[in-house]
């Protein structure tokens, strides 16, 4: 009899975890990829390069470098048989088929291209837009019903030169002024780099590697050694027809570059990337929207790049107007939205019941209830960094703080976050440490629902904007360092999952 009730007791086991499994396979079976290349799995990489300057324009091309942008996208012959047979041995038919020549690449002011209007032809600004569009097309992979780019590795320099005029503040033409705050060596601090390309090769084990790479000091030999200098690298890396991309970072600030950024970044596949106000191609085929959307990402931080360095576990940018209405490329009312979760927990709290002017107005709690900053008993101000608010907003809460003018080019709004127990609910850090050097981790963050419930400024009695984000990415923002400091970290598995 007691065989009889164990015989019982399994089947009844069996059946109710059947329904869980069947459940939790409905339940991810409701997940859709937004980017062209799911966990960064597919053999055939897509990955692009673009530098800026300090408000995300070109200036002045590096002599000899070309337009500061470049890609490496190429198919691997065999690749579909491979993928249906699961076959995962080295095949010597195997090769690579690039899509992008190194004349593509180096393309600069004053050489036309399939497609170029004569009118961007000598316009170092226009000319990097066009060449996007135009590396875009040779890199494209056509699906139904979206078709999608590249992985954007983006290098911006935060020096900024305030006699050269080339800033616009607030999105408005302003003239040149006296040295202030933002770092700066002398004439020509604003330039762009260097750039060298290892073109992806196949190896002999079956492992395809390429990188990119360079320095802002102008004619200094990286090859000799990076002590003084500054310095960028991302160096991909994968087995055909197994495991996933596996993206690694390097940056080096140095006394003339001490504001250096280096993201990976799935942007727009069409219309503006989070920060600029033309067209842009990327990885995102569907724009997520809050709060119906997940990220994945695996991150290990080897070197952190010093106290300085605000490393972003997810950084995400967007566009909207203050009245609500979605941005038309108008940078005079056009405002960048931005949130950065920073995981150095060097970085402080400047936010803070004595520094209210540091933190929004108000924190929304995971149950939507409102907590105002000066609620000192229940505001969390330890989960904020800092907030600041658009500069051409009419209607601001005092006291406030607000963005930098010149460093995009319209208005911005940024809310920089901090590892606290109040994001638990979305699966972010919740104390210092998580994810930083030593605590390499695989996150699936809810970005959707948390950046459903930001303050965002917005002017009273408009209806609330759509927050439809159009640029995620992970990397840092080494902020004026006054050493020479070093980042490393690997980026891989990289998905946004729309709910």
């Amino acid at each position: 009899m007691g065989t009889a009730v164990e015989k019982q007791l399994h089947v009844v086991l069996f059946v109710i975890y059947a329904i869980l499994w069947s459940v939790g396979c409905a339940k991810e079976e409701q997940y859709v990829s937004a980017v062209g290349d799911p966990g960064m799995r597919r053999d055939g990489l897509r990955v692009a390069f673009e530098a800026w300057n300090f408000c995300n324009e070109v200036g002045q091309e590096a002599p000899n470098m070309g337009s500061p942008r470049a890609a490496d996208c190429f198919d691997v012959s065999s690749e579909e048989k491979n993928r249906k047979t699961r076959r995962v041995k080295q095949d010597s038919s195997l090769s690579l088929t690039h899509k992008v020549t190194d004349a593509d690449n180096k393309l600069g002011v004053g050489t036309p291209f399939d497609g170029l209007n004569p009118k961007y032809l000598n316009s170092p600004d226009l000319y990097a837009v066009q060449k996007e569009l135009y590396l875009g097309t040779k890199c494209e992979v056509t699906e139904d019903p979206k078709p999608w780019q590249f992985w954007m590795v983006m290098l911006k320099n935060g020096n900024y030169d305030t006699k050269s005029g080339l800033c616009p503040q607030n999105g408005k033409r302003v003239p040149p002024f006296s040295p202030n705050k933002f770092p700066c060596f002398g004439a020509g601090c604003m330039n762009q780099p260097t750039f060298n390309h290892h073109r992806t090769k196949l190896l002999g084990d079956g492992t395809m590697r390429g990188w990119f790479n360079g320095t802002y000091d102008l004619g200094a030999d990286t090859g000799s050694g990076i002590d003084g200098i500054s310095f960028y690298e991302v160096v991909w890396e994968k087995k055909v027809g197994e495991g996933k991309w596996v993206f690694s970072h390097k940056l080096k600030t140095s006394k003339k570059y001490p504001w250096l950024m280096l993201y990976l970044r799935a942007d727009a596949t069409r219309g503006f990337s989070g920060g600029y106000h033309y067209e842009t191609r990327g990885m995102l085929k569907t724009l997520p929207e809050s709060p119906n959307f997940k990220v994945r990402v695996t991150l290990d931080v080897k070197q952190g790049g010093g106290s300085k360095s605000q490393f972003y576990l997810i950084d995400m940018g967007s566009c909207w107007k203050n009245n609500g209405k979605p941005c038309d490329g108008d940078v005079l009312t056009d405002v960048t939205r931005y949130s950065e979760m920073i995981i150095n927990p060097e970085t402080p709290a400047w936010c803070s019941p004595t520094a209210l002017v540091n933190c929004p107005p108000y924190h929304i709690t995971p149950d939507n209830k409102k907590i105002y900053r000066n609620d000192t008993a229940n505001f969390p101000y330890g989960a904020y960094h800092y907030y600041c608010a658009p500069g051409n907003a009419q209607h601001l809460e005092q006291p406030v703080s607000t963005c930098d003018p010149y460093s995009n080019p319209q208005a911005q709004e940024i809310v920089q976050l901090l590892p606290h127990p109040i994001w638990a609910q979305y699966g972010y850090p919740t104390k210092k440490g998580d994810g930083w050097v030593g605590d390499a981790r695989s996150w699936e963050l809810d970005v959707g629902g948390l950046s459903g419930r930001l303050y965002f400024y917005q002017d009273p009695g408009t209806p609330p904007a759509r927050r439809v984000w159009t640029s995620l990415d992970t990397g840092t923002e080494i902020f004026v360092s006054n050493q020479d400091e070093i980042a490393e970290w690997t980026v891989s598995d990289f998905d946004v999952l729309l709910t």
